[in-house]
């Protein structure tokens, strides 16, 4: 029973490895896409994005590689340690099995990477994937662009009741607070003119009882 969830939860991580090496790729392929066809002016072939789709898996293939030797490495130095570890990396005798299945983790998803960089139709798919999301991208660009060019304010069917309510605003509320910070500025000015020491009301308001607060 116990080998045979250690079947899936190997399965599972090399299934995740895979799905994020896929990702990785996807994106990869996505930002050359949008520089060969918007930046250069390219017409689109499935057939231009296969070595850059292939050399995207290998290159994964490598790192998973590397990885495997990096923990076949560290379990062979955890073998025969049983001290406390120093850190998450510091293994010791215990961590050999977890080591051993990591290491092969790393393999599968390497090998996985390989056989797909060599597959014409895998790799098709992932270009495929790779122009939808470019065009998604541009899409939403263009549209953001258009909202914004788009915002006249003789198109807003809101814009004069709100522009009256806003000028409301500024002729009953923040002009005679401006003028009341003037006044209280003035004051502060013509007693520090003539030594005496400048008023201060409790919170912070100036003695005009206007607090330049308020306007923020």
């Amino acid at each position: 029973m116990a080998e045979k969830q250690q079947r899936v939860r190997t399965r599972d991580v090399v299934a995740e490895g895979l799905y994020i090496a896929s990702a990785a790729t996807r994106l990869s392929l996505k930002n050359s896409i949008l520089v060969h066809i918007l930046a250069e002016g390219e017409d689109f072939d499935t057939e231009r994005f296969l070595p850059d789709a292939r050399a995207a898996l290998l290159a994964l293939a490598d790192e998973a590689d590397d990885d495997a030797a990096r923990t076949e490495r560290d379990r062979k130095a955890a073998r025969g340690r049983h001290s406390d570890s120093d850190g998450t990396h510091d293994y010791r005798s215990r961590d050999i099995r977890n080591l051993r299945r990591r290491r092969k983790q790393s393999q599968h998803v390497a090998r996985e990477l390989r056989a797909r960089a060599e597959d014409d139709e895998e790799l098709g798919k992932l270009i495929a994937d790779a122009r939808e999301a470019a065009w998604h991208e541009v899409a939403g660009n263009i549209d953001r662009t258009l909202r914004i060019e788009a915002a006249r304010p003789d198109l807003e069917p809101d814009y004069d009741r709100m522009r009256i309510a806003r000028m409301q605003a500024l002729r009953l509320v923040d002009l005679p607070k401006l003028r009341a910070h003037r006044r209280s500025v003035e004051k502060q000015v013509a007693l520090r003119a003539s030594g005496a020491e400048p008023e201060v009301i409790e919170g912070g308001a100036s003695a005009g009882g206007f607090d330049p607060a308020e306007l923020e």
